[in-house]
C-alpha cells in the first residue's frame, strides 16, 4: 500500500509553531541580550524538547545569554522553544540530522518522476512526497540564526552531527551545507566567537 504522503506531510507541518511574529533579523543584534537561562530552566527545556543541548550551546544558555545573535529560548503558550522561529520542526527534533549525501539519490530520483501536471492527484502526491522530504531534512536540528532572503544557521541537536553549524541555503541552491573553521566542522562556539572566520562548504 502506498504511503499517503499528503497526510504524512500535513502531521510534519504541525510541527512547527507559529506563536509569535518572527523579529526581523537586524533585531537579534541591536537588543539587549536577554540573561542567561538557570540550570534547572535549561534541564526543563532539554526534558521538554525531548533532546540534551550540545554542551557548547548548553554553556552559552548558562554563561552568556538566552539568545542574542541567536533565536531566544524561551518558555512560551506552546512551551519552551525558540522565539520568532517558524522553521524548527519540534516533531522531528529527536531524530538524528541527516547527512545530505543519505538522501541525494532519493532527491534526484524524486525529482526525475514528477507526474504531468495534469494528473492533478498524482502530482498532489508527489507534491506532498517532496514535502515531507524537505521537513525531514532539518530533523534533528535547531534554526538558530535568520539571515534574510530564506537563509538559515542550524544548530544539529540530535545524531552523528550534533553540535555542528550547518547552512540552509535551500532558497537559491537548495543545499544543506555544512559549516567549517580552520578546515574541520564548525561548532556552536567556532560560530558564535569566530564568525567571520567560519566558512560554508559547497
Amino acid at each position: 500500500m502506498a504511503p499517503d504522503w499528503t497526510a504524512e506531510l500535513r502531521r510534519l507541518e504541525q510541527g512547527h509553531r507559529y506563536e509569535t511574529a518572527a523579529p526581523p533579523a537586524w533585531q537579534t543584534y541591536a537588543d539587549a541580550a536577554p540573561p542567561p537561562l538557570t540550570e534547572a530552566e535549561v534541564r526543563e527545556a532539554e526534558a521538554e524538547l525531548g533532546i540534551t543541548f550540545p554542551e557548547e550551546y548548553r554553556d552559552h544558555l548558562l554563561r552568556v545569554s538566552a539568545g542574542h545573535r541567536i533565536n531566544r529560548l524561551q518558555r512560551g503558550p506552546q512551551g519552551w522553544g525558540w522565539y520568532g522561529d517558524r522553521d524548527t520542526n519540534y516533531h522531528l527534533l529527536t531524530e538524528p540530522f541527516p547527512h545530505p549525501d543519505s538522501y541525494a539519490a532519493y532527491d534526484h530520483e524524486l525529482g526525475d518522476r514528477e507526474p504531468p501536471r495534469d494528473d492533478e492527484a498524482a502530482w498532489a502526491a508527489w507534491d506532498a512526497e517532496c514535502g515531507v522530504l524537505q521537513e525531514r531534512k532539518t530533523a534533528g536540528a535547531v534554526y538558530l540564526q535568520e539571515g534574510g532572503c530564506g537563509f538559515h544557521t542550524l544548530l544539529v541537536v540530535t545524531g552523528p552531527h550534533r553540535g555542528q553549524m550547518w547552512f540552509d541555503s535551500r532558497a537559491t541552491c537548495d543545499l544543506i551545507l555544512p559549516m567549517t573553521y580552520q578546515g574541520r566542522p564548525a561548532t556552536f562556539a567556532d560560530w558564535i566567537t569566530h564568525l567571520g572566520a567560519v566558512t560554508v562548504r559547497p
